[in-house]
């Protein structure tokens, strides 16, 4: 049986707004990477919106979904953060953060209130975005003498794959992508070639 080597994410920021007896909740989605683009991306929107009183969000990062977290940024626990992510979860998401920001509006919510309104703006924002579909690729370096040339580029092409950069300098050198279905074959590919040295260096 093939690894499943597709994952859903989103393609561009959106965004989505609930409102419950005078407290506002705007919600915002991101396509993320790395943990680190989610933290800056929290950074800037606590900057812009700080006079909010929560800024709960919630993120899934990676193809095989192996990074996640969810934050209630002190509301009681787990009225912002787990629902926010169970939207993430529900709609089946990777690579993507969620950053809800309220507004108090005078009237305390309780926490069924609370959960179906961070739920509501999440649910707001991901319906405003447009959820795509990516492979899971795998990246290789080559290195090989110039008489191989011509096989190694007939290769790569004739496997429609993606080249990411190359250096014709002393030594011939290409890195490519490849879907992580298709790798295997075109890594054995490669292999039977002359003076050629193959490494694996990411699967993304």
């Amino acid at each position: 049986m093939l690894f499943e080597d597709t994952y859903k994410t989103i393609e561009n920021k959106s965004e989505g707004t609930y409102k419950d007896r005078g407290s506002k909740f705007i919600a915002f989605a991101y396509p993320v990477n790395t943990e680190d683009e989610a933290k800056k991306i929290l950074a800037d929107v606590r900057k812009e919106y700080h006079d909010a009183c929560h800024h709960c969000y919630a993120y899934q990062i990676g193809y095989d979904k192996s990074i996640w977290r969810a934050n209630d940024d002190g509301e009681p626990s787990g009225t912002a953060g787990k629902p926010i992510f169970n939207q993430i979860k529900s709609k089946d998401l990777t690579n993507i953060f969620i950053v809800v920001v309220r507004y108090f509006g005078g009237t305390l919510l309780g926490v069924p209130g609370l959960i179906n309104a961070y739920k509501s703006a999440t649910i707001e924002a991901l319906n405003n975005s447009k959820i795509i579909t990516k492979t899971v690729n795998e990246i290789y370096e080559v290195n090989y003498d110039y008489p191989v040339m011509n096989d190694v580029m007939k290769i790569l092409k004739d496997k429609g794959l993606d080249i990411i950069s190359t250096d014709f300098s002393l030594k011939c050198n290409v890195i490519f992508k490849v879907r992580k279905n298709e790798s295997s074959s075109v890594y054995e590919s490669l292999k039977k070639l002359s003076s050629l040295e193959i490494k694996y260096l990411r699967t993304e």
